[in-house]
């Protein structure tokens, strides 16, 4: 006895099955095309962003080098005797009047980061500022040298990643800022993770609102983790020591300077 076959399930129409396999090909198209263009933003973020930032950057510090040449040298107050370099005793820090937005403060260099890291401080913390123009000092905080809170924020990844190594830096190490007035000498303490609603960062005293400051902080800011922004990683220093500009950039920076301004 022979066994019935069972029917097979109909055979789809030509014309149906022509648009299926041309829907498909659309959409594989389409994703192709999605993902050249996810390809092209992320390069552009990550690589052309600090390209243009660091050209911007490199700009503004030669400009800001050129108002060193007419910019009037700090008087030096010396001790009263000849001690040894390492002891030199300029008096109290010089603190400049902050520029309008957008105006240039002076340079931070971190020998952390590297040799060659000369970075622009400009005022202001607006996406103009920072997208383009390097360091961004928030307005309302202290300026370099004050008692008080020094406060800067800065890109990690992006548009001239100024601040990419922040987690790199050790306690101990020196962060630099030059102004027209002279050179500030901070060192390093700690860092500490935070949300992003953690502005009393930012207070005179940090992390203390309503404490009278005694002492003159540096705090930066950045986004944390380095490829996102859930969080900020924010790094705390303090002012050991400032020379006015009469006395010439600290040996530790000299070649720095030299190399970013043309001046030693």
């Amino acid at each position: 006895m022979v066994l019935q076959e069972k029917a097979g399930p109909a055979t789809a129409p030509a014309p149906r099955r022509a648009l299926l396999r041309g829907t498909i090909q659309v959409l594989g198209e389409l994703l192709i095309t999605a993902g050249v263009i996810l390809l092209l933003f992320v390069a552009w973020q990550l690589w052309w962003t600090n390209v243009e930032s660091d050209a911007k950057q490199t700009q503004v510090i030669k400009e800001f080098a050129k108002d060193l040449g007419t910019a009037a040298p700090a008087p030096a107050t010396t001790a009263p005797s000849a001690p040894p370099a390492a002891s030199e005793d300029f008096g109290k820090p010089v603190v400049g009047t902050a520029p309008g937005h957008a105006g240039t403060i002076g340079i931070m260099y971190i020998p952390r980061f590297g040799p060659t890291y000369t970075r622009p401080i400009v005022q202001g913390t607006s996406q103009d500022v920072l997208d383009t123009l390097g360091l961004g000092h928030y307005s309302n905080t202290a300026m370099p040298g004050a008692v008080g809170n020094f406060a800067v924020a800065g890109h990690r990844q992006t548009h001239g990643a100024v601040l990419d190594n922040i987690h790199t830096l050790v306690p101990g190490d020196k962060i630099y800022v030059q102004t027209k007035d002279g050179y500030y000498v901070y060192v390093f303490r700690n860092n500490q993770i935070v949300m992003p609603s953690r502005t009393d960062v930012l207070e005179p005293v940090p992390t203390q609102p309503g404490a009278a400051p005694t002492e003159s902080y540096l705090t930066m800011t950045s986004c944390n983790p380095r490829f996102g922004a859930e969080e900020r990683i924010i790094a705390y220093a303090l002012l050991d020591s400032w020379r006015p500009a009469s006395a010439g950039p600290p040996a530790e920076i000299a070649a720095q300077v030299a190399a970013a301004t043309g001046r030693s």
